[in-house]
């Protein structure tokens, strides 16, 4: 293994399993005030990961990054980046530390490198995947950039604008460029994700649709149970596509995707369609916001045909 230099740095308590895993499986080091990284090492594929620091502390059972026990049960290597607020990893630390480990030959080590994200993570997976030319991408619900002069449509995350998205690593879409195959997962009916996604061009790219998922994809696999399942089929060598389709009508069940599609509904004004869908789940469920949605419907419909 190519060597680094593996400072730590003090931490907050909160961080005391990152520290503990760092020390005996591979390091753990902060990258300046606002960011971090695990590294545990095991087989020759390396999982890449980008998640919010406070995430990884106050919601985790064990108080490591997401991807670890998912790397931890099928043998692989984790490197996992967390911050410590929506920087999109912009801060100079970052972009050096991506510099040091392509110079040091890092990612040669490993048979195969997938970088993986959401959201935020999903720019940062997309943006730093050049650092190891050949990697795979798993990105859901990407973001291509926030600089203002190529995304002025995008309205959220004002937090960031400011950041610099025109240095190195910067422009995902072109960072993407030398990568093996890129998946994309993202709602179509989500206007800023979908035009995100449509500044993903090439033939490495893949589309996969998650209509009425809205933002928040990862989450919703969460409260659907199949987060982990539905991980696992786009971490495969050759994305499992038809099962990934299966896990993905559960989401008929869960209280949080019915709600997203009701939202789609009314905002289309088709009352039609808000009957039936609200009559679907009072079959089924107790849920009177979409009790009330029903009798407005109804009574919508019933001034038409008047």
């Amino acid at each position: 293994m190519s060597k680094l230099t593996l400072t730590t740095q003090t931490s907050s308590p909160g961080e005391a399993a990152l520290i503990e895993k760092g020390a005996r499986e591979g390091f753990y080091r902060e990258l300046g005030p606002k960011h971090s990284v695990l590294f545990s090492q095991r087989g020759g594929t390396l999982l890449v990961t980008f998640e919010n620091l406070d995430h990884v502390v106050s919601r985790t059972e064990d108080q490591l990054p997401w991807g670890y026990s998912l790397a931890e049960k099928n043998n692989w290597s984790i490197l996992g980046l967390m911050a410590r607020e929506w920087s999109w990893y912009r801060d100079e630390c970052v972009l050096n530390f991506f510099d040091e480990l392509r110079a040091s030959g890092f990612f040669k080590d490993f048979e195969r490198v997938i970088f993986y994200g959401a959201s935020m993570g999903a720019y940062a997976a997309c943006a730093f995947s050049s650092a190891s030319p050949g990697a795979d991408v798993i990105a859901i619900s990407p973001q291509a950039t926030l600089d203002r002069g190529i995304a002025s449509w995008e309205t959220r995350y004002r937090k960031a604008w400011r950041r610099n998205f025109s240095n190195r690593y910067g422009f995902a879409p072109d960072e993407v460029r030398t990568a093996n195959q890129v998946i994309l997962v993202f709602d179509p009916a989500s206007q800023l994700d979908a035009m995100h996604a449509a500044l993903f061009r090439g033939d490495n790219i893949t589309h996969i649709s998650c209509r009425f998922m809205g933002h928040r994809i990862m989450s919703l696999w969460g409260t659907m149970g199949v987060l982990k399942e539905a991980a696992s089929c786009l971490l495969k060598p050759e994305p499992d596509i038809v099962e990934f389709r299966q896990l993905m009508r559960k989401r008929y069940a869960s209280p949080r995707y019915q709600k997203e599609l009701l939202a789609q509904v009314i905002t289309r004004r088709r009352d039609d369609l808000i009957v039936r869908l609200c009559m679907a789940v009072l079959s089924r469920r107790g849920a009177p916001h979409f009790r009330h949605a029903l009798r407005d419907a109804r009574s919508r419909l019933a001034v038409k045909r008047k």
